[in-house]
């Protein structure tokens, strides 16, 4: 079943975004060399909680932290760990805050230290990606244009592969909801988007081939050939005039320019 949320909705759903975007920020200014996972896990879990929220995903199907942190080949879904990260690292960060009975959902991939070109230039295809998609997002136009647009992009464009076993979602009260929103397929199929869908578009993105497995852990994944793999996430709702990205990545870019530690990506929208 599809949830469409009227406009004052849209503005509690943009607010747990916001918050999310601001949690990521506050965990960007502190990421650097000898930091580790469990360490940003736990200053984003205070931050969340200082602004009277609670973590979107500690206790989600069983999920141990406040935030789903990524490394390298890691794709989504990782566990902090006690692992400290080294310069040349890249990490995905997913977040997720949970307020006034609404879920905000947003992600970033960042670079840390002297991160090779190779690495970078997957970052930057994936976050262009994750516009591409969004450019898409028109009431009248279906599903499959967002993922046919990511696809075209960084498999025909760049050669990457794109994840096919995870995609992006429907967001309200529930963190996922219908429908699904797949980072590939065929223009002009799929459910046709009208006004008060809210869904997260996050395009999952591997250096190498597009396969996948799962981690011993249960939950972390990986890149089958252990290649680097990058993941941005934004919110978005669908209104009579196009998108409204919901979650803010200005906030974390901001935190970047001011942290020495993680390498600007140089994003182009």
């Amino acid at each position: 079943m599809l949830y469409y949320k009227s406009a004052e909705e849209i503005e509690l759903i943009r607010t747990s975004c916001i918050l999310v975007s601001r949690t990521l920020a506050h965990v960007a200014s502190i990421l650097k060399p000898g930091v580790s996972g469990i360490e940003i896990d736990f200053a984003a879990e205070e931050f969340i909680k200082d602004h009277k929220a609670l973590p979107g995903f500690k206790g989600y199907r069983g999920f141990p932290s406040t935030l789903c942190v990524s490394l390298n080949e890691g794709v989504v879904h990782g566990i902090p760990t006690n692992r400290e990260f080294v310069d040349g690292d890249i990490v995905s960060i997913d977040c997720g805050a949970y307020l006034h009975e609404y879920y905000g959902d947003s992600a970033f991939t960042f670079a840390i230290g002297d991160v090779d070109e190779i690495s970078m230039n997957l970052l930057h295809v994936t976050n262009t990606s994750l516009y591409k998609g969004i450019e898409n997002v028109k009431k009248g136009n279906r599903i499959g244009d967002i993922g046919y647009a990511i696809q075209s992009y960084v498999e025909g464009e760049h050669g990457y592969g794109i994840v096919r076993e995870l995609v992006g979602h429907g967001i309200g009260r529930n963190l996922h909801e219908k429908p699904d929103v797949p980072n590939y397929g065929n223009r002009g199929k799929g459910i046709v988007m009208k006004e008060g869908l809210v869904i997260a578009i996050e395009p999952m993105v591997n250096l190498g081939t597009k396969e996948v497995m799962q981690s011993s852990d249960g939950w972390t994944i990986v890149s089958r050939d252990g290649k680097p793999s990058a993941h941005y996430e934004h919110t978005v709702a669908v209104t009579k005039n196009g998108a409204d990205i919901l979650s803010d990545h200005s906030f974390i870019n901001d935190a970047i320019k001011n942290n020495v530690n993680i390498k600007d990506i140089s994003i182009k929208k």
